[in-house]
């Protein structure tokens, strides 16, 4: 008994001087239907092929699918606090383009992504905010207004900017669904290649701000 207790206390000791092992890093991809996979299989969507490349290239992550279809900043806002329920150690930030599809003001769409940003920035939350390039039948005072607020909220804030979202998709069959807008399986993969570094540096802030 007594030989059982010892080998017991050595073996627990062991166990208790191995690092614990860290938990996935969880990012969240708050966005619309860019984010959530418009018409597309589960499998497909962004957060989905985002987590494969970035596990493909060894990060421990778990990236939450949080974009809904249709969404505008105020409707981004108004869930955030919701989306963060389960935690997160980053997140993305991908709205606007719906904004800008309905020709909201830019001063709207710029006060409600600032909230965003200014609350993860508070929590200590790192953010990448992506940027999407507006229509350009809007005139040029909007299309200038309305892409320059990513940048200069970013700065602010000091969060990762990636400019444009969806930079890189060629228009074809192949890339975007027959609604000329939305990206198909393919482009989303183009997405995530184009976005990946971005979506690194965030894994390192996340990583420094865990400590």
């Amino acid at each position: 008994m007594i030989r059982f207790v010892t080998v017991f206390i050595a073996v627990a000791g062991i166990f208790a001087a191995l690092p614990a092992r860290a938990e996935p890093l969880r990012i969240l991809a708050l966005g619309d239907s860019l984010t959530a996979g418009y018409q597309l299989p589960p499998e497909a969507a962004f957060p989905v092929q985002l987590e494969a490349a970035l596990k493909s290239r060894g990060h421990d992550v778990i990236v939450i699918n949080a974009g809904v279809s249709g969404d505008t900043t105020a409707a981004g806002l108004a869930r955030l606090d919701w989306s963060l329920g389960e935690g997160a150690d980053a997140v993305i930030v991908e709205l606007g383009a719906n904004d800008a599809l309905r020709g909201l003001p830019t001063a709207s769409a710029r006060a409600n992504l600032d909230k965003i940003v200014a609350s993860l920035s508070e929590r200590g939350i790192p953010v990448l905010l992506a940027g999407i390039a507006a229509p350009r039948n809007m005139g040029d005072e909007y299309v200038a207004e309305f892409e320059r607020m990513y940048a200069e909220i970013a700065a602010e804030y000091d969060a990762i900017l990636y400019p444009n979202f969806l930079e890189g998709i060629p228009i074809s069959a192949e890339t975007v669904l027959p609604d000329g807008i939305h990206p198909t399986q393919k482009g989303v993969g183009i997405i995530v290649e184009g976005i990946l570094p971005k979506v690194e540096e965030l894994i390192e802030r996340a990583g420094a701000a865990r400590g």
